[in-house]
């Protein structure tokens, strides 16, 4: 079938299929009424010639007020006005269903915002589970499995390692293909990674540990021998690696072929509102998965097992599989629909006849070859689709300011909960579900805004380009709020003496006369906060001797603690399970500047990606897009954490000690903290205003000769006969 092809005529197009001018007996007053066109220009497709036309035709500016392509999978031609024939596709090639069945009722969602909110429903649950439930219960399972922190690494970045993988050779062959089957296939296949996933917790023996009735307290049982803390169990991280696998194969479709989808299939001024939806459901899932999971780890992994341990004590492992077996049988359910839709939507061919290219111009005149209808349906024709873009900067300078921006939100995305769980002395459930709250109004409300900005004022490609510019810097002024912090909580042994005096970051000692029978091991981390509001390491290194039968506001109550001076307010000697509560006067400034970090960063992610889409050929937008997250992935999505970690790392003050070896950070130094992540901000802003600048002072947009009088076409969706009202004197009466 014919795809309606722009016309390299004067002053508009016209289409390849049938068009059918049928003459009609003109109604009564209107016999006779002309129009003159001097020029014989091209409107709308409708030729008029150098004489008159007959009342019967309907006037340019009525046949674009009317849907192009507006005939329902049964008809085999729409009628526009009263005298314009278009002949449409086959029905079964723009039917929704599988096969051969394609009931009525399954057309009422044949439309973009029937596409749109099952990507949307997509999109959220690849959000939750990827960015959501990973960075919530990563410690739950390396406690649970016996990880180390690299391990978890390594099934962090499962995820990027395969997206990069497979991203060229989706965005290339899924971009001239069937659309919407790579991305149901692809949605599948990310379910099934999720009930991977959670497959380990089934496979192995229930989850043992002593109560803590035997161990932290003074003179208790504290043997834990070495051996012990050895086992198999660490082999179930090869299984985590493909499960993340999984998801990030299953996702790659998603962020390529679905945008494209989405932007082939509305309106040029409607697709950056439509992508913004897309993407704030995205970002919507991350901040349910922190909020979800942490609620599941306050449920002990072992459902219906009676256990004496809280969540805040460290060798508390909750239910982390919950999460994933929601999302992985709703990915399956949620592919059904994907695959059904067609390659294209009833009426997406006017969308595509009245675009307008915005590609960046190269000197050398070789981005037409784009243009081809047959270029990029074979392998060979990779190679040239990699150099075009490679000779296109401003595509290049967007893909690196992506990187920068990506490279902010995954570190910010992996340490955030554990930033806030420092810095306002929070519990690590409580940092998720607080992160939560943070992320959902600034980072859904910055992706949803950045789009509608763009549709807002109509912006151009070299104006979407400035509103980045423009978002970068207003992040990048806020960030320097990390000059303030929260000051630590004194601990015992760790930032304070046992006699209360401050003590040197590098001379830490846990041990003091008030605990030195007690013999006390520092592989059992279990923080209290003693009456007189000092923390110690464990129930044992507070000299803690007896654990009360009643809760004190549901916590653990530790008694005869020698190790704390007798007050007048609370009970002598006390200690209640977990960390002191942190009243830092400096909070609401510091969330307040979090928030508007966050919500530039998000703002100018849309803005971002539609102008990536312009920047660009339309044959060749789902293959950038590919190539855009290759590079993003690469030098923002997996150093990114590691670029973090390592800074974050530096601002340790207490490490675990496994046996001898180091293991996970218990205690960070606030204020180092802060700094370090002040640098790390302050060089990816900047490197990503540098980049911005650059794109939007090398972009050369087309000449205004290439698409005289139908831009306004592509972008409002009806004719601009402005231009050519002195050749149509009689206008007001068409």
């Amino acid at each position: 079938m014919a795809m309606p092809q722009n016309s390299t005529g004067e002053n508009g197009f016209c289409f390849a299929q049938t068009l059918d001018f049928s003459r009609p007996s003109p109604p009564p007053g209107e016999a006779g009424r002309t129009f003159d066109n001097p020029s014989g220009r091209k409107v709308c497709g409708t030729s008029l010639s150098n004489g008159t036309a007959s009342s019967g035709v309907p006037s340019p500016s009525d046949s674009c007020a009317e849907p192009l392509c507006s005939s329902t999978p049964g008809e085999e031609e729409t009628q526009f006005g009263e005298g314009i024939k278009y002949v449409s596709a086959e029905a079964g090639e723009l039917a929704c269903g599988w096969g051969g069945f394609t009931p009525g009722c399954l057309q009422l969602f044949n439309t973009s915002k029937g596409v749109l909110f099952f990507l949307c429903v997509a999109s959220f649950l690849q959000g939750m589970t990827v960015n959501g439930f990973i960075n919530t219960v990563i410690t739950s399972i390396e406690r649970r499995f016996d990880l180390r922190s690299y391990q978890s690494g390594l099934i962090a970045s499962s995820y990027d390692i395969a997206a990069c993988v497979c991203l060229t050779f989706v965005s290339y062959f899924g971009g001239n293909g069937h659309k919407p089957r790579w991305l149901g296939w692809g949605v599948l296949v990310m379910g099934l990674g999720s009930l991977l996933f959670a497959l380990p917790h089934f496979t192995t023996g229930q989850y043992e540990t002593r109560s803590a009735a035997e161990v932290g307290i003074c003179g208790g049982n504290q043997s834990l021998p070495c051996a012990q803390a050895a086992s198999s169990l660490s082999g179930y991280r090869f299984v985590f690696m493909l499960g993340q696998f999984l998801h990030g194969m299953g996702a790659t479709p998603l962020y390529t072929l679905g945008v494209t989808y989405l932007d082939e299939n509305v309106k040029t001024n409607y697709s950056p509102v439509y992508i913004a939806v897309f993407y704030t459901a995205a970002i919507l899932g991350p901040a349910a998965g922190y909020l979800v999971g942490g609620m599941f780890l306050n449920i002990y992994t072992e459902i219906g097992r009676e256990i004496d341990i809280t969540p805040e004590n460290t060798l508390w492992v909750g239910a982390w599989w919950i999460g994933f077996l929601g999302a992985g049988a709703a990915s399956l359910l949620i592919s059904i629909p994907i695959l059904g839709y067609p390659q294209r939507l009833p009426g997406s061919q006017r969308y595509i006849v009245m675009r307008v290219s915005e590609a960046h111009q190269l000197k050398d005149g070789s981005h037409k070859k784009a243009s081809d209808p047959d270029f990029g349906k074979t392998v060979k024709d990779l190679p040239r689709s990699v150099l075009l873009l490679l000779k296109n900067p401003t595509f290049i300078f967007l893909c690196l300011a992506g990187a920068t921006e990506a490279t902010l939100i995954a570190g910010m995305s992996t340490f955030g909960p554990k930033f806030l769980e420092s810095q306002f002395s929070l519990s690590a459930s409580e940092a998720a579900t607080f992160f939560g709250y943070l992320v959902v109004p600034a980072g859904g409300g910055g992706t949803f805004l950045g789009g509608f900005l763009v549709n807002k004022f109509k912006l151009r490609c070299s104006g979407i380009i400035k509103l980045c510019l423009l978002c970068t810097v207003s992040s990048l002024l806020a960030i320097f709020i990390f000059f303030i912090h929260c000051p630590n909580m004194p601990m015992a042994g760790v930032t304070h003496t046992y006699e209360g005096s401050a003590l040197p970051g590098d001379h830490l000692n846990l041990t003091a006369a008030c605990n030195a029978e007690c013999g006390c091991l520092q592989e059992t981390y279990s923080p209290v906060c003693g009456s007189n509001d000092v923390m110690y390491y464990s129930p044992c290194h507070a000299g803690c001797k007896e654990v009360s039968e009643n809760l004190r506001n549901g916590k653990k109550v530790y008694r005869e603690c020698s190790c704390i001076e007798k007050t007048l307010l609370l009970s002598p000697g006390d200690a209640e399970a977990g960390k002191c509560t942190s009243s830092c006067a400096k909070r609401p400034l510091l969330l307040f500047f979090m928030f508007v970090v966050i919500l530039f960063t998000f703002l100018s992610s849309i803005p971002a990606l539609t102008a990536t889409l312009r920047c660009v050929s339309d044959r060749q937008r789902s293959f950038a897009l590919g190539i855009q997250w290759i590079v993003v992935r690469t030098l923002g999505g997996i150093p990114g954490p590691i670029a973090f970690g390592s800074m974050i790392d530096k601002s340790c003050l207490l490490w675990q000690d496994q046996c001898g070896e180091q293991g996970s950070c218990y205690v960070y130094q606030n204020s180092a903290m802060s700094q370090y992540t002040l640098i790390a901000g302050l060089v990816y802003k900047v490197l990503g205003t540098t980049f911005f600048v650059v794109a939007c002072f090398l972009y050369k947009p087309p000449p205004p000769e290439s698409a005289p009088g139908s831009s306004d076409a592509s972008e409002n969706g009806n004719c601009d006969l402005q231009e050519h009202k002195p050749s149509l004197p009689a206008e007001e009466d068409i």
